[in-house]
């Protein structure tokens, strides 16, 4: 066996995030930690449509149930394992199965105790197709099942070597829920998901907030964690406030202590205050990007989605509407992804260049409004936008990114949509280009996003591969990667993935996932997960 073990020993947490505001607490003259206080949080992504993170599995789901479920592992700053609830594991020499053994005496807020037989619940949930997983579906394809060897060792067992099986146990959406809770009906679950964490669900008021109170016998905190036992902040009021503007105004009134999706022009504005402090927490997995969908016209021809790719001018745009607040990005994953391939030659701003392939493509006749056809057919792009995931300046960005690429002939239809019409749009093939977020813990995200098996959709009905591309070689190279644990042959296959990724112009990067938050100065010892980035409110403290 293959032993991995870690010391649950707890490391001083930074990357302080947050600020208070409401309720009363006693602040601390000599800055130690206080008890106390109602902290609140003021989101501007989209609504969960359930609380569970299991079903369907996206990053306003993960941002929340960060603070009540917990997941059997978690990472530190450098990117490595730690424990969480399990406090050591071991992979088998053919590595077709992992033993994990679990914390004890930890129990689920209904009183349900943590054990093998949970896991295995847990697993079992994410794998049922009534349960609509997405996220966590996807990341356990290769679970054939969960056994347990005794109370406290959960065996998982797999149908081939899974390189990517920690990364991914590590994540939000497969955290640990009561198998006591996952036998109520999914309607109720949604409502009131019940984990193991440092806070509770006591009612979710929709489309204003969700009421979160300290969980008293709390004592599984990860392994980087300041502090044990209960958590300081005696309750959360997560509320949800669409409007940028509102959502700033909130903060400095001080009716709000931490916002997120915070606007650049904000960032920069939050400078010159004393009391706001900002961080920027980059998420892991894809870089954010605009896929073209390689599997109807016209970017089914590789030259013509060069020359779109060549007509648009990312870098002015993200100069001038994000105030140095975002990088551009040439790479199919985060920079905070050490295996990341980036190539900016690949994405130069070229007009002259865009025109040669649009001609050689056949699209040589501009109308009279300066698009180019081809038989009488327009030269023209469907793009859905999400009006819930991409903040409003890059809404702005995809205006400009419209703009220049006219300049070559290309007509982009910009379609403005709520989260679900969005994914309609999606599930219907009803689209050219598309901004989609991906978030999921290291390079084995390339294998959701380009293998051939993600042009399937999930139990949930979404698809993630909506560059649609469909390449033998690619999925060799991205199968045979998660199979190898050898770090050397695995930062190679990847790195040849994302040259065929990057050198066939399936994707637009633009730059890392946007995750800004912003924090009054009032609270303490909030920071953000090292695994998907959410804030995590265990360590936090108000201190007026």
């Amino acid at each position: 066996m293959k032993r991995f073990v870690a010391p649950l020993i707890a490391i001083a947490s930074v990357a302080l995030l947050v600020a208070g505001c409401s309720t009363t607490s006693t602040g601390s003259s000599d800055g130690k930690p206080v008890a106390g206080g109602t902290l609140v949080y003021a989101t501007g992504d989209a609504e969960p449509t359930c609380l569970d993170p299991h079903v369907g599995g996206n990053y306003p789901q993960a941002l929340v149930a960060t603070q009540y479920l917990e997941s059997l592992v978690s990472k530190n700053k450098a990117g490595d394992i730690i424990p969480w609830l399990a406090t050591k594991w071991s992979e088998s020499a053919d590595g077709l199965s992992w033993d994990f053994t679990l914390r004890t005496g930890v129990k689920f807020t209904d009183g349900t105790p943590f054990e093998a037989d949970a896991v295995a619940a847990n697993v079992a949930h994410l794998q049922d197709p009534a349960t609509a997983s997405s996220t966590g579906y996807l990341a356990l394809q290769k679970v054939t099942g969960v056994t347990a060897v005794d109370r406290h060792t959960a065996r998982i067992t797999l149908s081939s070597p899974d390189s990517a099986l920690l990364d991914s146990l590590s994540q939000p959406w497969l955290a640990i829920e009561s198998p006591t809770a996952l036998k109520r009906s999914q309607a109720v679950n949604c409502e009131s998901p019940v984990g193991t964490g440092p806070f509770v669900v006591t009612k979710w008021t929709h489309q204003q907030s969700i009421s979160l109170v300290r969980n008293e016998g709390y004592t599984s905190p990860p392994a980087d964690a300041a502090h044990t036992g209960a958590a300081y902040l005696k309750a959360i009021d997560w509320r949800f406030l669409p409007d940028s503007v509102s959502r700033y105004a909130a903060l400095t009134a001080g009716t709000v202590d931490v916002i997120d999706n915070v606007q650049p022009d904000t960032l920069v504005a939050a400078k010159k205050s004393k009391d706001l402090v900002a961080l920027d927490a980059p998420r892991p997995g894809a870089s954010n990007r605009i896929e073209l969908n390689s599997s109807i016209a016209p970017f089914d021809d590789a030259r013509v989605r060069e020359a779109f790719i060549r007509s648009a001018n990312v870098n002015d745009a993200v100069t001038s509407l994000f105030f140095g607040t975002a990088t551009r990005s040439y790479s199919a994953l985060s920079s905070v992804e050490k295996l990341g391939v980036s190539e900016p030659k690949l994405f130069g701003y070229d007009q002259k260049a865009a025109a040669t392939l649009l001609d050689a493509a056949g699209w040589g006749t501009k109308n009279a409004d300066g698009y180019r056809t081809k038989n009488g057919t327009v030269l023209e792009l469907d793009f859905p936008v999400s009006t819930n995931q991409s903040i409003p300046a890059e809404q702005s960005l995809f205006e400009q990114l419209q703009a220049t690429s006219k300049q070559a002939g290309f007509k982009v239809n910009l379609h403005p949509l709520d989260l679900s019409s969005w994914y309609g749009a999606l599930g219907k093939n009803q689209y050219n280009l598309v901004s989609a977020p991906y978030t999921k813990v290291g390079p084995d995200v390339l294998r959701i996003l380009f293998d051939s098996a993600g042009t399937k959709p999930a139990p949930s009905g979404y698809f993630a591969n909506h560059s649609q591309v469909k390449d033998p070689a690619l999925d060799a190279l991205l199968e045979k990667a998660a199979q190898t644990s050898d770090q050397t042959e695995r930062a190679s296959l990847y790195k040849k993935a994302q040259e065929i990724v990057l050198g066939g112009f399936y994707i637009l990067p633009l730059y890392d996932q946007q995750n800004h938050f912003l924090r009054r100065s009032v609270v303490s010892g909030l920071r953000a997960m090292p695994t998907v980035s959410t804030p995590t409110m265990y360590d936090a403290w108000l201190s007026r």
